[in-house]
């Protein structure tokens, strides 16, 4: 019986010029992004430039994290205590902890069989709870119709803020992922598509929304030394009205994002690659479901999710137990307590919200996920695929 032997969690090695560039800063002992001599500009300044000029836009923050920069995104565009803000239901941990850091109370949103939110209930809910703020998940890289999205966003008023920590490099009908809303983060965590341990960057084309968030990220009155930023005189009605959050990216971080924004599409193409061969694999089982991909969403999977409907809880449960045993790795967003980074929206109790979303809980009920990390090559993804549909059909009999 054939075993797969590779690690699931290991990530391929920080390109060499990102690595003489973290050692060189290391060297000058200035790794905070603000030590810097008059007229110079920082590697964490250079991180900002250059991925905004890789979305398009003017304005970049690197953060400690994509949390945070959620966090501090949603109070730059006005999201205080007490206020509703809709999320979809499907989505990790540090998404409704920003909304709980800001004082809001998320209305979670069912999610349809593809993993996107429901636009259905986004509309209901967007009615009927008076929410003007929309925090919208591409969760494990699955894009919703963003036209649509972006229709119900203008309708009622919604500003929309885009979780795109699985969707750097994405598009959706050609437009980039994180282009769509008011402000976007993005997540440079380990396992993302850049990688620098921990990290974020948020990005918006408006100046104001800027301004703020680099005051509430910890520049202190330092602001002037940001260069994917606007300009000193946007600052001067928020700089002391805007509390210090302390969340600031490093130098030596940004050193090793830096090279991998040149290399960022080449990967999308390798993960995609990976991901087919599995897909291609998984679809020949009549007991695996695939989710449908639209024309129109050029998706980045850096991971493969598949659902097995006719399975029941214990058979999820025996078929990781068995995958596991021959070195798959998979990981169940059915069980009924967190594990690992999967959760449910029912596990965080401190929402306080006993809403039951009976769409999203039959669609998690089955619901397997499975990292694809570049160390994998196509024999790998190969070999993983046939152990799952081997073990499939043995836990099914």
């Amino acid at each position: 019986m054939e075993r797969f032997t590779k690690s699931f969690t290991q990530q391929a090695p920080i390109p060499e010029e990102g690595i003489a560039l973290a050692v060189e800063v290391m060297r000058t002992g200035r790794l905070h992004r603000y030590n810097v001599d008059p007229g110079e500009k920082s590697t964490t300044d250079q991180l900002e430039l250059a991925f905004a000029q890789y979305m398009g836009v003017d304005n970049c923050l690197a953060c400690a994290s994509c949390g945070y920069a959620l966090h501090i995104a949603m109070r730059s565009v006005g999201v205080s205590h007490g206020d509703k803000v809709l999320c979809n239901a499907f989505t990790l941990a540090p998404v409704p902890g920003a909304i709980h850091n800001t004082g809001a109370t998320p209305v979670l949103v069912e999610i349809d069989e593809n993993l996107c939110i429901d636009l259905d209930d986004l509309e209901y809910k967007a009615n009927q709870s008076g929410a003007k703020f929309l925090l919208l998940s591409h969760m494990r890289g699955h894009i919703a119709d963003m036209d649509k999205v972006v229709d119900i966003c203008h309708r009622y008023d919604l500003t929309l803020i885009e979780d795109c920590a699985h969707t750097m490099g994405a598009k959706w009908n050609g437009k980039l992922s994180g282009s769509f809303g008011d402000v976007a983060c993005f997540s440079t965590q380990t396992y993302k598509h850049m990688n620098s341990g921990e990290g974020g960057l948020l990005v918006t084309p408006h100046k104001k929304i800027m301004a703020k968030a680099i005051i509430y990220s910890g520049s202190y009155m330092l602001y002037d030394r940001h260069h994917a930023a606007p300009e000193s005189s946007e600052f001067d009605d928020v700089r002391l009205q805007t509390p210090n959050y302390s969340g600031r990216m490093d130098n030596l971080r940004a050193a090793t994002l830096l090279p991998q924004i040149a290399k960022l599409d080449e990967d999308c193409k390798a993960w995609n690659l990976r991901h087919d061969i599995v897909a291609e694999v998984l679809s020949t089982s009549d007991k695996i479901k695939l989710t449908e991909r639209p024309q129109k969403e050029q998706f980045v999977a850096s991971s493969i999710q598949f659902s097995l409907p006719t399975f029941s809880a214990e058979q999820c449960i025996s078929l990781v137990e068995r995958c596991a045993k021959r070195g798959v790795v998979l990981k169940w967003f059915g069980s009924n307590t967190p594990e690992s980074y999967t959760s449910k929206y029912d596990s965080w109790a401190y929402l306080n919200d006993e809403t039951q979303l009976v769409k999203t809980d039959q669609v998690l009920s089955t619901l397997l996920d499975m990292r694809l990390p570049l160390t994998f090559d196509e024999q790998d993804c190969s070999l993983i695929a046939k152990i799952i549909v081997q073990e499939v059909e043995a836990t099914y009999e």
